[in-house]
């Protein structure tokens, strides 16, 4: 009877992420992993070429989905600047919708993006993206202004400061590892706290 390479791929991928979980990348062997799927490193070997790979096959698709709902949420902002929508419509959805519905289903991959990545190239993940973020609203505000809305003077550095702390306050409770409904009712908490000051920085109060 033919084996289920299916099934043999999904055990694989659930002895990946069980190790990386618990030992983080640069503590996990491949021995270990093989173990825990119960087979040899050779067979390991025969659906990702090293431990890096197996890395990126735990977050890249996380990322891909970040990434993605990212490009179509700046797509949407930008058609509602360009229709000079009203202060409720700009911000009817936020990052914080972004957490809720990408990273909250993918929780065990967010966690290891962010605590378990030293020693592979996604380490500085969460400063990178900051700065990718940075740029984007940067340009976004700058488009504003030409649009007539009466921004406030900020400097880009200003708006960096603020965007390391916004993100860094949303992904905490995620990291902290709370039960959905505590993280859930803090990000509520972190949306009235920090959506009055984006609103008041682009000029929509």
């Amino acid at each position: 009877m033919p084996r289920d390479k299916t099934f043999s791929h999904k055990k694989v991928n659930k002895a990946i992420k069980e190790e990386f979980l618990e030992k983080g990348f640069q503590g996990a062997s491949i021995r270990s992993i093989g173990e825990r799927a119960g087979m040899s490193s050779a067979g390991l070997y025969r659906h990702y070429p090293d431990k890096e790979a197996m890395f990126g096959a735990m977050v890249d698709p996380l990322i891909d989905e970040i990434k993605a709902w990212t490009h179509n949420h700046m797509k949407r902002k930008y058609s509602l600047m360009d229709a000079m929508a009203k202060k409720d419509d700009m911000f009817g959805e936020s990052f914080l919708d972004m957490i809720r519905e990408v990273i909250l289903p993918q929780r065990e991959e967010f966690i290891l993006l962010m605590q378990c990545s030293a020693g592979t190239r996604y380490v500085n993940f969460i400063h990178d993206f900051v700065v990718d973020n940075q740029h984007e609203f940067w340009e976004a505000i700058l488009y504003m202004k030409k649009q007539g809305y009466p921004i406030v003077d900020i400097e880009e550095e200003e708006l960096h400061m603020l965007l390391s702390a916004f993100l860094t306050a949303c992904f905490e409770p995620i990291i902290h590892n709370y039960d959905e409904t505590r993280i859930k009712k803090y990000l509520d908490t972190l949306q009235e706290f920090f959506m009055p000051g984006w609103m008041r920085i682009m000029g929509l109060n």
